[in-house]
């Protein structure tokens, strides 16, 4: 039924919108998520309140930037606005909801031992564990964006100067060390698991593989942090991008230059990582009043 539904609704799209096939494409992501995460809670498009959708709206708060979440609240008035005209509801529940502008949310991040536990969690006797974690250790060592990780091509990592070249947004090209962790975690995926999933697509240029050998896509990738997650029992606070915050965050913590993350992270301006700045104050504040005897 949902299927159904969503085909009618990217059809009215492209007849009577006659939008690009990009917005097209971002239209059609942003609701089929959104089904199945209705799916998962036994609701139809057809029932859902207000209440729900902004509930929905609050959990996107943990994965994803405040602009992004602007995306997904215009997509989904969209799509109501849709379901009201071709009669499938009587009132639209996103009629009067909010967008937010400019909002300043605090970024999620891990604690230094949910990352070493999380980092632990794949099985290293299958190149399926080898991968994920050598993933998973980089991620956490650059900060790079899931869409720079999956984009990443073997001839972009320097083993030997331990470096990656990644691709941000605007085309971008930067240089992101990374430790030796990150380091033997990818040394170990190159000699006993790149192998295995090249066998299928040899002329393949990406680092990191899927089963068939293709290029490994964002969805894809975020399943594999929420399995991890799950099995930690921190998947509500887990996801690709949670990592990139705790990669800034530790580092500030630790005394890291605020321009020097600026660079890692692929940030055009400062203040988009100063965000990071105001996290690490909240926390020297909660060490300050937990152990301090005056506090």
């Amino acid at each position: 039924m949902t299927d159904s539904i969503l085909r009618r609704y990217i059809d009215y799209l492209t007849v009577e919108r006659g939008l690009a096939q990009n917005t097209l494409d971002a239209y059609r992501r942003d609701i089929a998520e959104f089904l199945a995460y209705l799916e998962e809670k036994e609701k139809a498009p057809q029932g859902v309140s207000r209440e729900e959708i902004r509930d929905y709206i609050q959990l996107l708060y943990s994965r994803l930037a405040p602009r992004s979440i602007t995306r997904r609240i215009s997509s989904l008035r969209s799509f109501f606005q849709f379901l009201l005209l071709d009669g499938y509801l009587e009132h639209d529940p996103t009629e009067t909801l909010e967008t937010p502008r400019n909002w300043r949310t605090l970024p999620v991040y891990l604690t230094p031992a949910e990352v070493e536990a999380l980092l632990v969690q794949p099985d290293l006797t299958t190149p399926h564990g080898i991968r994920d974690q050598a993933m998973l250790e980089l991620m956490y060592a650059t900060g790079m964006r899931v869409s720079e990780l999956v984009s990443l091509r073997v001839d972009a990592v320097q083993m030997q100067a331990q470096f990656v070249r990644t691709t941000g947004k605007g085309r971008k090209d930067r240089i992101v060390p990374f430790g030796d962790s990150a380091a033997r975690a990818l040394q170990r995926y190159l000699e006993r698991a790149y192998p295995h999933f090249r066998k299928k697509k040899p002329s393949s240029p990406y680092l990191f593989l899927t089963q068939k050998g293709g290029k490994m896509s964002r969805q894809y990738f975020w399943m594999i942090v929420e399995k991890y997650g799950r099995a930690l029992k921190i998947s509500d606070k887990l996801s690709p991008h949670v990592l990139r915050h705790s990669f800034a965050t530790h580092l500030l913590e630790n005394g890291a230059d605020l321009r020097a993350v600026q660079m890692m992270l692929g940030h055009t301006d400062i203040s988009t990582t100063q965000i990071y700045t105001y996290v690490t104050r909240r926390r020297l504040k909660e060490v300050y009043d937990k152990f301090h005897p005056r506090s």
